[in-house]
């Protein structure tokens, strides 16, 4: 049984699916929704944003500001929206987008939401959801954007970005990473505090079980962590679950039509505003 949210995005899929079989037919075009390919200035975002970002450098010391939201999918028109809303913004450094950028892992549908949020002032940065792992999602979200696992320091902040989509890996014990994720806790790379970013938070059934106590533990025991941030649950929320101390952010969705103004300064003290667009 599909839901009012299921019609409205096959609402919008449909038709530039079905033109694409039309012409198809026609011996114009041969039409793959699994085809990765797009036109270089839809590749390798990732990096070009921080680029971006790395040539408006935030002095040490100075107060940081950056926009939190996550779960664009398929809601374009929210998409103009909470573009138009952010650029009103005062001292905002960037976006992040955390996770489930497309809705079925389509080239088509990364794509359609980079050309609405390019229309930003500032940059803009992803981490990958489980959505954008389906079907041929992942070589994919690695030719658009770039690597499932980063981190970038701006300002006095290592930002960590982890793939913690569990369940798209069967529970095999590789998401997250906590290889690579470990050394980047401990090193802050002269960075004054860390912010860890991720999509499935530890608390949902879709993060590894076998993984959950590791991460949690491995959150617990980082020096200068201000909180991780997650989407996926497409809800607003600041809690601390394990009531250890660390504290974990969760985004609304696009569709709910808000997103978090975060500021952060000093050790570890942040402020968190919820906007509605």
């Amino acid at each position: 049984m599909f839901s009012v949210i299921d019609v409205r995005r096959w609402a919008r899929v449909l038709p530039s699916v079905a033109a694409g079989m039309a012409l198809a037919g026609c011996n114009l075009i041969e039409f793959s929704p699994n085809d990765h390919r797009v036109p270089e200035e839809f590749t390798n975002l990732t990096e070009k944003n921080l680029a971006r970002l790395a040539a408006k450098p935030l002095a040490p010391g100075d107060t940081l500001r950056f926009i939190f939201t996550g779960d664009s999918q398929q809601f374009y028109d929210e998409a103009e929206a909470l573009v138009a809303s952010a650029n009103q913004q005062l001292g905002i450094s960037f976006l992040v987008v955390a996770g489930d950028i497309s809705d079925f892992g389509l080239a088509r549908e990364m794509q359609w939401v980079d050309e609405k949020l390019r229309r930003l002032t500032v940059p803009y940065v992803t981490v990958i959801g489980n959505h954008d792992l389906v079907g041929n999602g992942r070589p994919t979200y690695q030719h658009i954007f770039g690597a499932f696992n980063y981190s970038f320091v701006y300002g006095n902040t290592k930002f960590i970005m982890v793939d913690t989509n569990g369940r798209e890996y069967n529970f095999d014990g590789t998401a997250p990473d906590m290889a690579w994720l470990r050394p980047q806790l401990a090193n802050a790379d002269g960075a004054r505090r860390k912010v860890v970013i991720s999509h499935v938070p530890p608390t949902n059934d879709d993060f590894d079980p076998a993984l959950r106590l590791p991460y949690v533990q491995a959150l617990r025991e980082t020096p200068g962590l201000v909180f991780e941030m997650n989407g996926h649950n497409h809800s607003y929320s600041i809690t601390q679950p394990y009531n250890d101390g660390v504290t974990y952010v969760n985004s609304d969705a696009f569709s709910e039509r808000h997103y978090m103004v975060v500021t952060v300064w000093g050790d570890k003290q942040f402020r968190i505003k919820r906007v509605k667009f």
